[in-house]
């Protein structure tokens, strides 16, 4: 008989052993754990800015709103006394009082102007590149510059008084009269924003279908009732965000009208907005920071009722 063949044994694997790799394969990189600090310290330049020149400057304004400081004097917790004088400070309504005109003044015309500015720049016909370009220019100038181009134009021998004395009409004190002066800061501010707020209605009209006008055209309806009836109702959200906007802007309006009427203020100061009156009360050796400040808190729970009276009147019209 054949005895049987013997059997091989071949060596086991061992589990753990690494299988061999190819020639001139990588090593895998292995994925390290991720410290739970890791997002921190990608957001902490941005958090450092935010917490230097706003958080801290905000905090240090409402508590020196409760003391008497000036600028080289720290100053001590006096309660209440700040809001009190300013309730019988003559200046401190004359602020309030030509803050509120300017923002009742501008927000209207910066709320339909650009709308219409956008409705006639919208179509994409040659040359119309040209004319965007020209209507965003005075937004990227700086409004010191726009302010002096002004004030030359506006000045007693300036070019619009020469161009009305030669019709006849005689020269206008657009800068020595109190309500001219006021007027001609709006002009400024609402020149100065048209061009911005056109961007914002070009983009929300960019989202109008353009069947809804074709529909309308078809029943009938003209330029000016399609304008009503489907591009101001498919943009009313757009112009809630420029009313809002536009009305903080003009509530805190400082440059426009400190460089037109000049650091007083105007003819016996009766131009001064608030934010002219805290930098001119907070500043200098002898400043008032403790009053400046709450005359900031002031302007500050203003503006943000402004804006959620705004939001709460667009919520009321989409119920």
């Amino acid at each position: 008989m054949t005895s049987p063949l013997p059997s091989v044994k071949t060596p086991a694997t061992s589990p753990a052993t690494p299988s061999a790799k190819p020639p001139g394969a990588r090593p895998v990189s292995r994925v390290r754990r991720q410290l739970p600090t890791s997002p921190w310290l990608f957001a902490a330049p941005g958090l450092l800015v935010v917490g230097i020149f706003i958080l801290y400057p905000f905090v240090s304004t409402l508590v020196n709103a409760f003391t008497d400081r000036r600028t080289l004097i720290p100053g001590t917790f006096v309660g209440l006394d700040n809001f009190r004088e300013l309730l019988h400070d003559d200046m401190f309504w004359t602020g309030l009082r030509n803050s509120v005109l300017y923002m009742v003044g501008v927000v209207p015309a910066l709320v339909l102007l650009p709308l219409l500015l956008a409705l006639l720049v919208q179509k994409n016909i040659p040359g119309i590149t040209f004319f965007r370009s020209a209507f965003y220019t005075p937004v990227v100038a700086s409004i010191v510059v726009v302010g002096l181009i002004w004030v030359w134009l506006l000045d007693e021998r300036g070019l619009v008084n020469a161009v009305l004395e030669a019709v006849g009409i005689g020269r206008v004190g657009f800068l020595s009269d109190q309500w001219l002066l006021l007027l001609s800061a709006m002009a400024v501010t609402v020149w100065k924003g048209l061009g911005y707020y056109m961007i914002i209605y070009l983009a929300a009209l960019a989202n109008v279908p353009r069947e809804l006008h074709e529909a309308a055209a078809v029943d009938g309806a003209g330029a000016v009732r399609r304008f009503f009836t489907v591009t101001v109702p498919a943009v009313r959200s757009t112009m809630v965000l420029v009313a809002a906007l536009s009305s903080v802007a003009a509530f805190k309006v400082f440059s426009e009208v400190y460089l037109m009427a000049g650091p007083n203020g105007g003819p016996a100061g009766e131009d001064t907005t608030l934010v002219m009156l805290v930098q001119r009360t907070g500043t200098g050796l002898t400043g008032r920071v403790g009053y400046a400040s709450a005359i900031s808190v002031v302007v500050f729970v203003i503006t943000v009722a402004l804006m959620l009276l705004v939001l709460r009147a667009d919520r009321k019209e989409d119920a």
